[in-house]
């Protein structure tokens, strides 16, 4: 039970990646903010703040399901002095909410653009900033942005340009925290699927069902930050990871499990190969 009684903050908790995480460290016992905007049910996305909130508790863990935009520095702040005085403090930090729009630059409206860029790239330095000064008193406190290794090749740029700059931000992000933070003995480190994984996200505005039967489920991603998230936060800090290398060093090396259609095709996930 490596995270018994520790407070993990996570954006985007209420579906997908963020609430397989959630899940995870919740069965170990680990006290779940749920930082998330849904609060009422999508038919498109499924779950909400709630939700989670009991599946959290069902799995073993304590949840604080709080309303949370982070594109409003006032709805960060007071997501955070939500969950510090349930919890007492926070431990780690999981950037996980992100937007996506994979348009050329004459598609990428100035909506989007600004969405992904202030979701993104504002949003996750901004949670990051509310939660140092409880990180520095954390417990082998952590920072895991899942955002993609910084691979500076041309044809991760030229079809959505405005996505990726966004996503490579958040990544240079983590970097430069790595160093900053490194002091404080608090770890910055990124992760990335090799592969596509099954969300609402990639059903509805990447490749519908079809894509979503190539993909694997989002537990992979969970069980490589649960590996993750237990090494030193003094050494394992400035790593740009990704699930399979992580789950990999710990002695896992079968992945089929993980396939939402066993024996399918995989679709590689993009900024890797």
């Amino acid at each position: 039970m490596c995270f018994q009684n520790k407070t993990v903050f996570i954006t985007g908790a209420s579906r997908g990646i963020g609430k397989a995480i959630a899940l995870k460290l919740a069965a170990d016992g680990a006290n779940i903010i749920i930082a998330a905007k849904s609060i009422t049910e999508n038919d498109k996305l499924g779950g909400t703040i709630y939700t989670a909130a009991a599946e959290v508790e069902a799995a073993g863990g304590k949840a604080c399901p709080v309303m949370c935009d982070i594109r409003d520095e006032a709805s960060i702040q007071a997501a955070v002095n939500a969950g510090v005085q349930q919890f007492g403090g926070i431990d780690i930090l999981i950037n996980n909410a992100s937007a996506i729009s994979l348009t050329n630059t004459l598609q990428t409206t100035a909506k989007r653009f600004d969405l992904m860029h202030q979701i993104n790239v504002r949003g996750t330095f901004l949670v990051t900033q509310a939660c140092l000064p409880h990180l520095a008193k954390g417990t082998n406190p952590h920072i895991l942005t899942l955002s993609p290794p910084l691979n500076m090749q041309v044809k991760w740029m030229e079809h959505h340009v405005a996505y990726t700059i966004s996503k490579y931000n958040m990544s240079m992000m983590s970097w430069a925290w790595s160093e900053e933070f490194k002091a404080a003995g608090i770890a910055s480190n990124t992760l990335w699927p090799v592969t596509t994984i099954a969300t609402a996200a990639v059903k509805n505005l990447l490749g519908g069902e079809f894509l979503v039967n190539q993909s694997r489920h989002p537990a992979i991603v969970a069980d490589a930050a649960y590996e993750l998230l237990q090494k030193d936060s003094k050494t394992f800090t400035g790593n740009f990871c990704t699930d399979e290398e992580i789950l990999k060093a710990a002695g896992i090396s079968n992945f089929d499990v993980y396939a939402v259609v066993p024996g399918s095709i995989l679709f590689p996930d993009f900024f890797l190969t």
